[in-house]
């Protein structure tokens, strides 16, 4: 397997005042194509500052960080921006879909700023994106037209639909209900199992036992890396949960 993340002694400092903060200490690891890792951390843990160096939002201070075997830290902010858009799929806590906009606009929008794609090819994609997630039925829908499980896998969906090197996840369950964070699991399982590389950031524990990986950071350091070998079947525990209105 190729390497999609590589990582070689992170350090990310801020100068706060009159004090340096050294959020990142030396961070280093690669995610190869076709991982479903978790990156875990309490607060304070450098976990917000490594996202952002890996959705390609930020500078490491020092070190290396190679997306797909494109070099980041030099680039400059236009350049990083447009890695992100081709390389990374984005699914957020909080959805950050465009309210009064329909599920399919909200997924053509990455589609949107590149120029090879076809607005008729940008709509193909978008539904073909939207049904994999299971919805091809809402198409049409807006946001306050949607539960929060809809729109996070319209979120889901978006991140899809430029074929990303890397779906990058963050607290992506947060927001949702026991039943229907597992319902998103599921369908995160789905894509692992299709090969998709998954990094989901999450400070709850459980969701661990679902991935293929996990890291843990403290201090701005990796204080554990370890692989996961009873990987557990979120629609296993799916079905042992009890059916809610949603």
């Amino acid at each position: 397997m190729k390497p999609i993340i590589e990582l070689e002694d992170i350090r990310r400092e801020f100068v706060v005042g009159e004090e340096v903060v050294k959020a990142l200490r030396g961070v280093t690891f690669t995610i190869h194509e076709g991982e479903f890792v978790t990156i875990m951390g309490t607060s304070g843990s450098g976990k917000s500052t490594l996202l952002n160096i890996l959705g390609c939002l930020d500078s490491p201070t020092s070190g290396e960080y190679r997306l797909d075997g494109t070099p980041v830290r030099t680039m400059s902010k236009s350049q990083r921006a447009i890695l992100r858009n081709r390389k990374i799929g984005f699914v957020f806590q909080n959805y950050n879909l465009l309210a009064k906009t329909t599920a399919v606009e909200n997924v053509e929008l990455p589609l949107m700023y590149n120029g090879a794609v076809s607005a008729s090819e940008r709509r193909e994609r978008s539904i073909h994106a939207l049904t994999r997630v299971g919805l091809g039925d809402r198409l049409n829908h807006k946001s306050n037209q949607m539960s929060g499980g809809q729109m996070q896998r319209v979120a889901i969906a978006r991140a899809l639909v430029n074929d990303p090197a890397v779906i990058l996840a963050d607290e992506a369950t947060g927001n949702l209900d026991t039943r229907t964070s597992f319902e998103i699991l599921v369908l995160f399982q789905e894509l692992h199992r299709e090969g998709r590389t998954i990094i989901f950031v999450t400070h709850n524990p459980e969701i661990a036992q679902y991935s293929s990986r996990n890291i843990v950071l403290r201090d701005g350091k990796i204080r554990d890396d370890t692989l996961n070998h009873t990987i557990l079947d979120a629609a296993r525990k799916l079905s042992e949960l009890p059916v809610t209105d949603d």
